[in-house]
C-alpha cells in the first residue's frame, strides 16, 4: 500500500515548522492566534530513535530504565546488562505502525541481544530498522515525482562494567542512516539522507532489601553529532534524559509484583515562538542553529514560557508487571505526556509466557489523547517479542 506523504512529513520529516505562531495576551501570557494555548512540541530528526522497541515496556506504559535486564536493554539502559541473568541473550521484536488507518508496510523491527565477557563486563548489540513503506513523491504543485521507499536504522554496540557489587555503568555507541526522501527536492533544497553518529551513557544502583529489591536507573541516550538531509540544514537528534525506578517485591516463591516508573526529557533545544524569532529572514528555526552542547545544556532553561514551560516538557510512564512461577506475567501501564508538547496519553496491557529457554511478550495500545492529532500510531495494535535466554550463570541476580 502507497504511504500518503502528508504521513511521512507528520511522523517522519523534520524540514516543516512545528512551532505556532504566538502572540502575549492581556495577562502575559503567550497565547495562539486563536486565542488559545500556544503548543510548542519539540520537533527532532530520526525520532525513530525514541520509539519503544520491546514488547515487556511496551505493556508497561513504556517503563524499561530500571526494570530487570533482558535482551531489549540496550535501548532502555545498557548498564544494567552487567547484572544480566544468563551469559547470552537475543530477542526479536516487530511493531506494525499505523495499522489503524489501514496500511500494511510501514513497521518498526527491532533485533537485540547481550554476551557476557566475564563476571564484570557484557556486550550489547542492537538493530533497529524503521520502514515508512512505499511512498509517492509530488512537487509543489501536486505533480507526481516517483515513488521512494523511506527507512531509517540504527546500529548500537555496548560495553556494560560493574564497578560494585550493586552499582553499574554503560557506554553504546552507535551509527545512524536516515534516508526519507533523497534525490527529492523540498522548497528547493535537494534532499540526501542523512547520516550521524551519537552515543548513549547510563547507570544502575540496586538496593537490596529483605523481600524486595528496588533499583534505579539513569540513561542519557543519543548524544551525538547533528544529522543534515540538506546543505542547509543541521538538525539535533532526539537527545534524552532518563531516570527510573522499579521496586520488585518477591512475596513467595511463586509470585512477584515489579512497579516501574520512568521519568524522561529531551535534552533539544526549545523552539522559541515565532513573534520572537531573533531573525525573522531566516528559514531556519533558531534553535537549530545551535552547537550540540549549548543546545543540550541550555534546554533546561530555554523554554519561552518559563520554568513552567519546561516542566511541561517531562513524561511520565508507570507500569506493572507481575509473574507467577516465573513463567507467566501479566503487565499494565500509562503513558503520559503534557497537552501543550505533544498531547500523547494511553494505557497499555500486556503478558509474557516463559519456557526453558524461550519467551514470548506481547502487548496492546489504547490512545487517551482527546485529539487524532494526539493519537498514538500504535493504537489498537498487539505487538510481539521473540526471547531466547541461554546458559544460566551460576551467579544469577534476583530479576524477571
Amino acid at each position: 500500500m502507497k504511504t500518503p506523504l502528508f504521513l511521512l512529513v507528520l511522523f517522519s520529516f523534520p524540514f516543516a515548522k512545528i512551532t505556532g505562531q504566538c502572540v502575549v495576551d492581556n495577562k502575559g501570557n503567550y497565547a495562539s492566534l486563536s486565542g488559545g494555548d500556544c503548543a510548542n512540541a519539540i520537533p527532532t530528526s530520526v525520532p525513530f530513535l525514541r520509539f519503544t522497541p520491546d514488547a515487556r515496556s511496551g505493556g508497561m506504559g513504556d517503563a524499561g530504565i530500571a526494570i530487570s535486564p533482558d535482551a531489549n536493554s540496550m535501548h532502555w539502559n545498557s548498564s544494567k546488562l552487567a547484572f544480566a541473568e544468563n551469559n547470552t541473550a537475543l530477542s526479536a521484536t516487530y511493531t506494525p505502525w499505523l495499522r489503524s488507518l489501514g496500511l500494511q508496510d510501514v513497521y518498526l523491527a527491532y533485533l537485540a541481544g547481550y554476551t557476557k565477557i566475564d563476571d564484570l563486563n557484557t556486550l550489547g548489540y542492537s538493530l533497529r530498522y524503521f520502514s515508512l513503506g512505499d511512498i509517492q513523491f509530488t512537487d509543489e504543485n501536486g505533480q507526481p515525482q516517483g515513488f521512494g521507499r523511506p527507512n531509517e536504522f540504527e546500529v548500537a554496540l555496548g560495553l556494560a562494567r560493574k564497578l560494585g557489587e550493586n552499582f553499574s555503568v554503560g557506554l553504546s555507541g552507535k551509527f545512524i542512516y536516515s534516508n526519507l526522501a533523497a534525490g527529492q527536492e523540498v522548497g528547493g533544497l535537494e534532499v540526501g539522507a542523512g547520516v550521524a553518529g551519537a552515543a548513549d551513557l547510563s547507570f544502575n544502583y540496586r538496593i537490596p532489601m529483605e523481600s524486595s529489591n528496588l533499583s534505579l536507573g539513569l540513561a542519557i541516550s543519543n548524544l551525538g553529532s547533528k544529522i543534515s538531509y540538506t546543505r542547509e540544514t543541521n538538525d539535533f537528534l532526539p537527545v534524552n534524559f532518563g531516570f527510573g525506578s522499579a521496586w520488585e517485591f518477591d512475596f513467595d516463591e511463586y509470585n512477584s509484583l515489579t512497579i516501574a516508573a520512568d521519568i524522561n526529557k529531551l535534552m533539544v533545544p526549545t523552539p522559541q515562538h515565532e513573534f520572537i524569532d531573533v531573525d525573522p529572514q531566516n528559514d531556519i528555526n533558531d534553535y537549530r542553529e545551535q552547537s550540540l552542547f549549548r543546545g543540550v545544556l541550555g534546554s533546561w532553561s530555554d523554554a519561552p514560557g518559563g520554568f513552567s514551560e519546561e516542566l511541561q516538557e517531562f513524561t511520565y510512564s508507570v507500569g506493572v508487571e507481575y509473574w507467577y512461577d516465573q513463567q507467566f506475567a501479566l503487565r499494565a501501564g500509562y503513558f503520559d505526556e503534557h497537552r501543550l508538547k505533544g498531547a500523547r496519553k494511553y494505557i497499555t496491557t500486556g503478558l509474557g509466557i516463559k519456557y526453558n529457554v524461550f519467551s514470548i511478550n506481547m502487548s496492546y495500545l489504547i490512545s487517551t489523547a482527546s485529539t487524532l492529532a494526539a493519537s498514538n500510531p500504535l493504537d489498537k495494535t498487539l505487538r510481539f517479542s521473540l526471547l531466547f535466554n541461554f546458559e544460566d550463570t551460576v551467579e544469577a541476580p534476583t530479576g524477571n
